[in-house]
């Protein structure tokens, strides 16, 4: 340890009187964008072909007494460049707001579980449905 008290330092940077979910600026604008990132993400891969590189497709199979065809896959385009940025672009920016949000010194001034119901806090008051819409004509 190098003698510097992070939580001391912590708490005269921050209100560290907060209760229940009221979590520092930065840590619920990061955890929000975490949550809207993984769900562009979600949304981008969903949208994509099945395949990264051009691939064949393959026939289905059809049931022998129903003669349902299921399985198979068309050929699959393979993602284009710009499609590749942008999933290598949200993955990263993932990486880095967990990495962000894990690392941040508020954790330091929870022990145990108060550090874990406080980490799902954060999540569950900074998801989408939990975060009420800005009207931007009144916000302005």
């Amino acid at each position: 340890m190098t003698g510097v008290d992070f939580r001391k330092e912590f708490e005269q940077a921050y209100d560290t009187g907060m209760a229940g979910t009221d979590f520092p600026d930065d840590l619920r604008a990061a955890q929000t964008r975490l949550h809207q990132a993984t769900s562009e993400l979600a949304a981008l891969a969903r949208s994509l072909p099945w395949s990264v590189e051009p691939a064949a497709g393959w026939p289905g199979t059809k049931h022998p007494h129903t003669g349902e065809v299921t399985g198979g896959r068309d050929a699959s385009p393979g993602w284009t460049q710009e499609q590749k940025k942008a999933v290598k672009r949200l993955r990263l920016e993932c990486a880095d707001l967990s990495v962000r949000i894990t690392a941040h010194p508020y954790w330091l001034t929870l022990e145990g579980e108060a550090r874990v119901k406080a980490r799902s806090e954060l999540k569950a008051a900074t998801r989408p449905s939990a975060t009420p819409a800005v009207d931007v004509a009144r916000a302005a």
